[in-house]
């Protein structure tokens, strides 16, 4: 008896099953764990103690050459101003704290899963390497943009731009670059990044020094996204470790601990905006 045909025995002409399998094999996205045996097969960069060692050297020097830097002194230290001329102007505070923010370095492990998702989960061109080439993890440290960072967090939603805007001011001041990247994803993610590229030279692994451009991330966020993010925060580093989701979109998917959160950060985000709806009306003379 003739077998019943069926769409999975198809196979493109002149490529055998075992072509199509090794094909098929090669577009899978790999999960995290099998990273960095990936790393040295592919883009032959070895991951290991020295990777490490090495990385948390160079962060370590940036963040240290932009702390001592007149950029970092201005903007750390012109906040409170910053903050009476917010209130004069709109008779609300600017800020939640009054201390300046602190500089972090990003941790080993977070860095490696950005490169994990550069390279595998937000690639569009994979199995092969992304349009800028392989991020690689002991050489990327311009492509990461925040190896260095800190986080402002103010009271309202509108004190997002006003410290946005004058963060521009300062470095325009000493004719540093900066950049300002307003985010909002469909996962309920809200989030405003300010990039500071501050050149300096860092030293390589071969006992010598090359200069770089590195992005210090200044992240302003409001109080209530900022709570938000401290409670979800791990949720979301274990969800961007595999290239495994459930079939069913997530607004569909009532019962998951992801419907919950992204659409807490959708619900909070709205109520900012009706809060200053609220006070343009106070201002305007349209409510008491």
């Amino acid at each position: 008896m003739r077998p019943r045909f069926h769409p999975m025995n198809r196979r493109e002409p002149g490529v055998s099953y075992k072509d199509a399998s090794s094909k098929a094999e090669r577009a899978r996205k790999i999960d995290f764990e099998e990273y960095p045996d990936w790393l040295q097969r592919i883009a032959g960069d070895r991951i290991g103690p020295r990777t490490e060692t090495y990385y948390r050297a160079v962060v370590n020097d940036i963040s240290r050459r932009f702390r001592e830097s007149e950029v970092w002194r201005d903007l750390s230290g012109g906040l409170r101003d910053l903050e009476r001329r917010y209130y004069l102007e709109t008779g609300y505070d600017l800020f939640s704290v009054s201390e300046a923010p602190e500089l972090e370095t990003k941790p080993y492990g977070s860095f490696l899963l950005k490169t994990y998702r550069k390279n595998v989960l937000e690639n569009p061109s994979w199995p092969d390497p992304p349009d800028s080439g392989w991020i690689l993890p002991s050489l990327s440290f311009e492509e990461i943009n925040d190896l260095v960072r800190c986080r402002v967090v103010v009271k309202y939603l509108d004190g997002v731009s006003t410290v946005l805007d004058w963060i521009g001011s300062v470095c325009e001041d000493y004719e540093t670059r900066f950049v300002a990247d307003l985010e909002a994803k469909e996962e309920g993610y809200y989030a405003a990044h300010g990039y500071v590229v501050f050149p300096c030279h860092i030293p390589d692994r071969e006992f010598d020094t090359k200069e770089i451009r590195a992005p210090i991330e200044i992240q302003v966020t409001t109080q209530v996204q900022d709570l938000i993010y401290r409670l979800l925060h791990k949720y979301y580093e274990e969800r961007r470790k595999t290239s495994e989701h459930s079939g069913i979109c997530w607004q569909w998917d009532y019962e998951t601990e992801e419907f919950a959160a992204n659409y807490l950060g959708h619900i909070l985000h709205y109520v900012e905006g009706m809060i200053m709806d609220i006070r343009r009306r106070q201002e305007d003379g349209y409510a008491d």
